[in-house]
């Protein structure tokens, strides 16, 4: 019975860092990195079909004050994962050695909330695969829809080209 109990703890403390649930799947408690970039375990993960404000962006509120978006973002991120493990599915890997996947919370799509919410745009170069979530927020103006903002991909190149 002892080295059954031992046992137990050895493949749990094995899945405490990266799980496999399905072929390809990754879960765990994910490391948030921004609004659209979390570790779990050695993954680094880019979440599919979306972009987020970079973690230095700013934006501008219906009243025109600035407000650093990006790291809001970042925030509302950590704030819907909360203390739960997630399931990322996907296996392809972009030019940055990062998995672009879904993740879910349950059977919360985390991608479609981060959209939903107002704190990430449809990244539709990629994926037409969150429009319509960013219709609704766009629409009740939440998140970085409640003022102006720069798209993020245009953000970067601006900021990364100086």
């Amino acid at each position: 019975m002892k080295i059954f109990s031992i046992l137990l703890i050895i493949i749990l403390s094995l899945f405490s860092v990266r799980g496999v649930s399905h072929a390809g799947d990754v879960m765990g408690k994910p490391r948030i990195v921004d609004g659209d970039t979390i570790w779990i375990g050695p993954e680094k993960i880019r979440l599919h079909g979306i972009d987020a404000p970079e973690s230095k962006q700013t934006c501008k509120k219906a009243d025109a004050t600035e407000y650093r978006c990006g790291e809001m973002a970042t925030f509302v991120l950590a704030k819907i994962i909360g203390r739960h493990w997630i399931t990322c599915k996907g296996e392809m890997i972009d030019l940055y050695k990062r998995r672009i996947s879904v993740c879910y919370a349950g059977p919360y799509d985390i991608n479609a909330e981060m959209v939903k919410r107002g704190w990430a745009v449809a990244y539709r170069r990629y994926s037409k695969d969150y429009v319509d979530e960013e219709e609704l927020a766009k629409n009740n103006k939440l998140g970085i829809w409640q003022g102006k903002f720069i798209k993020p991909w245009d953000w970067r190149k601006k900021s990364f080209r100086n």
